[in-house]
């Protein structure tokens, strides 16, 4: 379960908080409901549960709150806005990405895939999604992990009626297995429809939280809707009846040729019409708001309602039943705007009290069941996790259903209902019934190789990196033809198509570029971000970053070289193209210069948290760096370290394999040269800032 206690957002300046001493709470097995007009608050308070903004108060999920839970995505699953993903990834990419960062099997993005019908997309670019389709992405994302606990803000924003229906029977579905969720809704009577409590924001103050029944009869009131070429006189002669049978009938223009009639059926007005020869174009039962916020969420009101809207205070919604002040029957009625009856919502029955199931466990007994399983929501057997698939329509394509959803097991799911429902209430996953992913039966163990899998899928899900590259080769080898004829670059340098003019070779910008990327990338689409608010900062991560970055810079420098000598032999033969002797020594001095440029590019976008300052990093070593150490260097001679390795020889007792000591003064050679130097300095200032912005992200 969900406890939100005290929750405040911290003030703007001189204006109150978005949020002001909001506390309630969200039962597993139900769906919750944050209801509140636009601006009310309801993505500031998921945003401070979350503690993606800073703010006061406190919120455990089953009993933790969020930053001291292992691995949150497993516990809780969100969806806040839009899926923040690289646009040029694809569906099924982007998901396999997370599986990866989650430690789950790779299978599982398309088990969830199948769930929210987008395997049929599964192969588009992020960036070419419609919005109701990124919302199903987004839901699927959130069940990546089979979190227990759902998180959704405006889950049904973008979708069609019938996607609709869908998504309120999967969150019916979830929360029948033992899940708990958490959604926000701008629309009454959507909450009232899927909801089994609804709590009310109004200008970031709580001002009811209720079961969905006392809700409906104290929020909403049954209406008739009515559309008319002869509104006006329709009108006229309703009010005319209700004034003669002395009943209390409320007539509100709609404008055009819309009327809302409270306090009368579709029977009655259909009648008067038909008696007087008025034609009718619809005639519809519908559910109207009457409390905080009123109309907002409904259609656009006319300039009498704006008037009355100025003149009347909006009511405050109590647990305690409130008569409709037109004296309509306060029990709700079942439609849709503009909807047939048929598909027609079923709202919950008003105070309908809360029996337990006979055979079902006691809450206790399922808090200490949810608790043995490690965090987990109960696991019935797949079968019953599978109904029928998601809706296929024009908006959205929706994949078909499986062979598996032909077994179903009514008994099974009836054994894991929550130990209490509201009696008199209809069974609302029969309305939309919608397929879950499967279960996960195990949870893997923490692996050290799950950062290394994630960065891998990173770096190859897109084509930037391979563009890069092949920008280098083509730079490089170009570069190279262009200096041979002029003579005056020495040969190790037109290898490396490296002139004299330039900081640092293409190869290197190129290194220091990629390197920049793997976590600039990572701040500008925050696709691990949605948990916590900020990309992790582990050290995992940073070594795997390091690591692929390391090994896609030594690939980079052998093809590079390679390129230039295999070009520089066919246009001027092969004596451009001699091994010099010290091969040894320059091969390892340009091996760490490409590479501690991929690193440092690496280190300084993790600092910066921007790719522009992680390559302007780079390109400041040798502008900047370069200078201050030969400067450094040519003050007093500090002692040397030429004798290194022949002293090390002579202090140990085991001898140098393979001629070691030769290789290691090479290395020292090159680590003392101005470059070289000023590449380990820089590489260990970025480290220990990385490290120190580690810990104080940690520690707040």
């Amino acid at each position: 379960m969900i406890q939100a206690i005290g929750l405040t957002s911290s003030p703007r300046k001189e204006l109150p908080p978005a949020v002001d001493d909001v506390s309630f709470e969200a039962h597993a097995g139900r769906v919750t409901a944050l209801l509140g007009a636009p601006g009310a608050g309801k993505t500031t308070v998921l945003r401070l549960m979350l503690e993606l903004q800073p703010g006061r108060g406190i919120t455990h999920f089953r009993g933790r709150p969020l930053h001291r839970i292992a691995h949150p995505a497993r516990e809780v699953g969100v969806l806040l806005g839009d899926v923040p993903g690289h646009p040029a990834r694809t569906v099924r990419g982007h998901l396999r990405m997370l599986c990866a960062a989650a430690g789950v099997p790779v299978r599982r993005a398309d088990e969830v895939l199948e769930a929210v019908g987008l395997v049929s997309l599964r192969n588009e670019r992020l960036g070419t999604l419609s919005r109701g389709t990124d919302r199903r992405l987004g839901l699927a994302c959130a069940l990546l992990a089979d979190p227990h606990t759902l998180v959704l803000d405006e889950p049904a924003h973008g979708l069609s009626v019938r996607e609709n229906r869908w998504l309120h029977g999967m969150l019916r579905a979830y929360a029948a297995q033992g899940g708990t969720v958490l959604c926000t809704t701008a629309d009454p009577k959507e909450a009232a429809r899927i909801a089994d409590r609804v709590v009310t924001l109004e200008r970031g103050r709580l001002v009811a939280d209720q079961e969905a029944g006392d809700f409906s009869r104290t929020r909403l009131r049954p209406r008739v809707a009515v559309r008319s070429p002869h509104a006006t006189r329709l009108s006229a002669l309703l009010a005319k009846e209700a004034r003669t049978a002395r009943r209390s009938v409320e007539i509100v223009p709609e404008g055009g040729n819309r009327l809302h009639v409270y306090g009368s059926t579709c029977a009655e007005v259909g009648e008067t019409a038909f008696r007087h020869g008025i034609v009718v174009h619809q005639l519809a039962d519908e559910v109207g708001d009457m409390g905080p916020g009123a109309g907002v969420a409904d259609l656009p009101r006319t300039a009498g309602e704006d008037a009355r809207a100025r003149t009347d205070p909006p009511r405050r919604t109590t647990d305690e039943p409130v008569a409709p002040a037109t004296g309509a029957p306060a029990a709700p009625i079942t439609g849709a705007d503009a909807a047939p009856a048929a598909d027609a919502p079923e709202l919950p029955v008003a105070d309908a009290p809360e029996l337990p199931v006979a055979g079902a466990p006691s809450s206790s007994a399922v808090e200490a069941a949810e608790q043995a399983t490690g965090g987990r929501r109960s696991d019935p057997s797949a079968a019953s996790r599978h109904h029928t698939g998601a809706p296929a329509d024009s908006d959205s394509p929706a994949s078909a259903p499986s062979d598996r959803q032909a077994s179903k097991a009514p008994a099974a799911r009836e054994a894991h209902r929550p130990a209490t429902v509201p009696t008199g209430r209809p069974d609302r996953t029969s309305d939309a019934r919608a397929e879950l992913p499967p279960p996960l039966s195990v949870r893997p163990a923490p692996s050290p190789l799950r950062p290394l899998r994630y960065e891998i899928r990173r770096a190859t899900g897109v084509g930037t990196g391979f563009l890069i590259g092949t920008g280098v080769l083509v730079v490089s080898a170009l570069t190279a033809v262009l200096l041979a004829p002029i003579g005056h670059t020495p040969q190790p340098r037109l290898l490396a198509a490296w002139p004299r003019e330039l900081p640092l070779p293409p190869a290197a910008l190129g290194a220091g570029l990629l390197g920049a990327l793997a976590f600039g990338d990572e701040f500008r689409h925050p696709a691990l971000a949605t948990d916590r608010g900020t990309v992790p900062r582990r050290l995992g991560l940073l070594a795997a970053k390091l690591l692929v970055a390391s090994a896609t810079a030594l690939v980079l420098a052998v093809l590079t070289v390679g390129c230039d000598a295999e070009l520089l032999y066919l246009v001027y033969g092969p004596e451009v193209v001699e091994v010099p002797a010290d091969w040894f020594s320059l091969g390892a001095g340009w091996l760490g210069l490409v590479i501690g440029c991929a690193c440092a590019g690496v280190l300084a976008a993790g600092v910066f948290r921007s790719t522009t300052a992680g390559l302007a990093t780079v390109v400041a070593v040798p502008l900047l760096v370069v200078p201050l150490v030969r400067k450094a260097a040519e003050g007093p001679s500090a002692p040397a370290a030429t004798g290194f390795p022949a002293r090390v020889r002579e202090g140990l007792p085991l001898r140098w394999p393979f001629g070691g000591e030769r290789h290691l003064e090479a290395v020292l050679r090159v680590v003392a040269q101005p470059v070289g130097a000023a590449l380990v300095l820089s590489l260990a200032v970025l480290l220990c800032a990385y490290l120190l912005t580690t810990l104080r992200s940690r520690v707040r």
